[in-house]
Parts: structure tokens; C-alpha cells; sequence
């Protein structure tokens, strides 16, 4: 009898990870785009931060993103109220209510802005607690910017690949999209990179050109995608504030002298 049940719990087991196995390769099929920025992300923090730390920022940044969600779509903390339609569920990997690419797509979108920030500011952030928290601060504010291409489109996800996967009930003041959104990108944004920060710190000089690259083919891609699909306004919304921040970030990292240069940003007391 004792045999039977055991070979009935491994006949379960084999079961359930079969199952999760096909639902996980499900969202590999539905969301390329995601699994190749994901990648994109770990060879860039490969020769970046080095094969622990990016594994470390990957876990952290997901866990981050993944309670923000989880908490979101229950109480409406701290993104504001809005729910998963289920529109894949066995299709793809769902996490409670929440699809397994979506927190999974936060780590790489902190990463390019933190790498991002650091173009900006300059090698001279980590040396003092107010370098550290201006990096921190800036990278919070680089992925919210981004979230103000990625979520418009994303609302109008039925109209795309993505799918018509989830919806806010009262829509928003911006393109459908309520402001607390923004609010909550920006309080993600800062745990995750200030999380890594606070840890990790940067002991090694790091190489952010690959994040800045990544940053970058996420920002077109969206805005691509936004012309693709007819919104010409939203789209020229999100050129126009990221040309400015462009020409803003450009300004600071070429400054040479002075309390407004990249390094003395970084390294101010």
C-alpha cells in the first residue's frame, strides 16, 4: 500500500512539472520578444556586473516586481487598481493571477536604466552616499520614462501580439493609463536598483554600455509598435519626452567642469 501511494505522489509530481514545463514553454512561444530582451540582459550584465550579481539583480528585481503585482491587483498598491483578464491562462505560466513574463520583464528594464544613469552620471557615483542615492533616484525616474511608452501600448495589447491581458477599470488620465501607475514604476524602479546598490554596491568598474544599448531597442521597439498600430499621437508623445531626456542626460555626462558635471553629481557629499 505504502509502495502504491508512493508511486502515485512521483506520478503527481511528474505531472505537475510537466505541467509547468508547458506552460513555461508557452510563454517562450507567446512572448519572444521578452525572453530575447531577458537574454539580451544577461549577457550585457554578464560582462557587467559579473555573473553573480546579474543572477542577484535578476532574482530581486523579479521578486520586487512580482509583490508590487501581486499587491496591485488586489488592493491597487502601489500601480493602482488593475486585474489580469486570464486571457492565456494554459496558454502560458501564471503566477497566481499574474503572468510569469511580466514580473520577469522589471529586472531588465531597471537594468537599462541603471546602466543608463550611470552613462550619466559618470564612474564617481558609488564614492559617496549622495552619488549613490542620485544613481538610485535617476535610474527610478529613466524606468518610469520608459513606462511612459510601454504602458500605453500595452493597453492597447488587444490590437497587437501582446493581447488584450489585463485592463484598468477606470482607465487613466494618460493614453487609458492612470498616473498611480507611473508612481508605482518609479517606487519599483528605485527598490530594485536600490536594493542592488545597497548590497552590492560596485566593486568592480562595470561596463554599462550593453544596458544603455538595451534601454534604447526596448524604447524603439515600443515606439514602433505604437506607429504600427496607428496611434500617432501617443507615439510622438513618448518621442518628444525622450528626446528631451536624451538631450537632458547628454548635457550633464558632457559638462566638464563644475558642482554640475557628471562626476560632481556622482560624488558630492
Amino acid at each position: 500500500m505504502g509502495q502504491f501511494r508512493y508511486r502515485e505522489q512521483v506520478a503527481i509530481s511528474l505531472d505537475a512539472i510537466w505541467s509547468v514545463a508547458t506552460l513555461l514553454a508557452g510563454t517562450v512561444v507567446l512572448r519572444p520578444y521578452v525572453v530575447g530582451f531577458l537574454a539580451f540582459f544577461l549577457v550585457a550584465g554578464h560582462r557587467d556586473l559579473g555573473p553573480a550579481r546579474t543572477l542577484g539583480f535578476l532574482l530581486w528585481g523579479f521578486l520586487v516586481a512580482l509583490g508590487a503585482e501581486l499587491s496591485s491587483t488586489r488592493v491597487g498598491v502601489p500601480f493602482g487598481f488593475y486585474h489580469y483578464t486570464g486571457e492565456t491562462a494554459g496558454a502560458e505560466l501564471f503566477l497566481s493571477n499574474v503572468p510569469f513574463f511580466s514580473p520577469l520583464s522589471f529586472p531588465f528594464l531597471a537594468y537599462a536604466s541603471f546602466c543608463l544613469a550611470r552613462r550619466a552620471l559618470g564612474p564617481g557615483w558609488a564614492g559617496s552616499r549622495a552619488g549613490r542615492l542620485r544613481m538610485v533616484a535617476l535610474s527610478g525616474a529613466l524606468m518610469t520614462l520608459l513606462d511612459v511608452v510601454i504602458d500605453p501600448l500595452a493597453v492597447q495589447g488587444g490590437r497587437w501580439f501582446l493581447g488584450h491581458i489585463f485592463d484598468y477599470p477606470e482607465g487613466g488620465a494618460y493614453f487609458g493609463v492612470p498616473l498611480s501607475n507611473f508612481v508605482g514604476w518609479l517606487l519599483v524602479g528605485w527598490a530594485t536598483v536600490g536594493g542592488y546598490v545597497w548590497v552590492a554596491g560596485e566593486a568592480r568598474p562595470g561596463s554599462p554600455p550593453g544596458g544603455v544599448a538595451l534601454y534604447y531597442m526596448v524604447l524603439a521597439g515600443n515606439l514602433a509598435l505604437t506607429l504600427s498600430i496607428g496611434e500617432l499621437v501617443m507615439a510622438g508623445a513618448g518621442i518628444v519626452v525622450h528626446a528631451v531626456v536624451f538631450l537632458l542626460l547628454y548635457g550633464v555626462s558632457r559638462v566638464p567642469l563644475g558642482r554640475w558635471s557628471s562626476e560632481g553629481l556622482s560624488a558630492t557629499p
